[in-house]
């Protein structure tokens, strides 16, 4: 027996259009607006009839909830690459840093992910699935930090995502408020140590 794995034509090529398509999908969203993107300008623009789209994807729906998906992997990718500090204050800095660069640099994927700009459209549990690891990496860089109570993660989550909203319609391609990352984050462990000193102390 020789061991050689056939390879499964059908299912590369399968794969390679549904890459084509998303790919336009997200050219369309960029110059158009996600909620602009219609399936038959999206076939035109793979050289397909929109009819036939739906071999490769059901639904506008499911083009969303791919664009979602590969997005969240691709944040969930950046933060497992980002060093190791010995700091956890370090730590907890960059993943904010990389978190809203990665907000800031694509206006409409922040859209997709951030914001309910598609009316109708929720997320499948298998695309969701990264959004979730992502948010367990940043718990854990706050568990280092003494952050666990819901209130003070919920808190951490309103001002990073606020910076990143602020940055993206005010100041698109500049750095107003992402330079604020280390003093907010300071701002709020200093802030949150202190409820524990207190609670301590009682």
């Amino acid at each position: 027996m020789s061991g050689i794995v056939p390879r499964d034509r059908r299912a590369e090529r399968n794969a390679a259009t549904r890459a084509e398509i998303l790919s336009a999908a997200w050219d369309l969203a960029r110059a158009n607006g996600l909620t602009a993107l219609a399936m038959r300008d999206l076939g035109a623009k793979v050289g397909m009839r929109a009819q036939s789209l739906y071999v490769y994807f059901p639904s506008k729906h499911a083009i969303y909830d791919a664009m979602f998906a590969a997005s969240n992997r691709e944040l969930l990718a950046r933060f497992t690459g980002l060093p190791s500090a010995v700091d956890p204050v370090a730590d907890l800095r960059a993943l904010a840093r990389t978190f809203l660069q990665f907000c800031v640099e694509d206006p409409v994927r922040y859209q997709l992910l951030f914001q309910r700009t598609i009316r109708g459209f929720v997320p499948s549990p298998e695309s969701y699935a990264p959004a979730i690891d992502v948010l367990e990496r940043s718990g854990g860089a706050l568990r280092a930090c003494g952050i666990s109570d819901s209130r003070a993660v919920d808190a951490w989550t309103a001002i990073i995502s606020g910076l990143a909203a602020q940055q993206a319609a005010n100041e698109p391609g500049g750095d107003r408020w992402l330079r604020l990352v280390d003093d907010v984050t300071d701002m709020y462990l200093a802030h949150y140590a202190a409820i524990r000193a207190k609670k301590a102390s009682r």
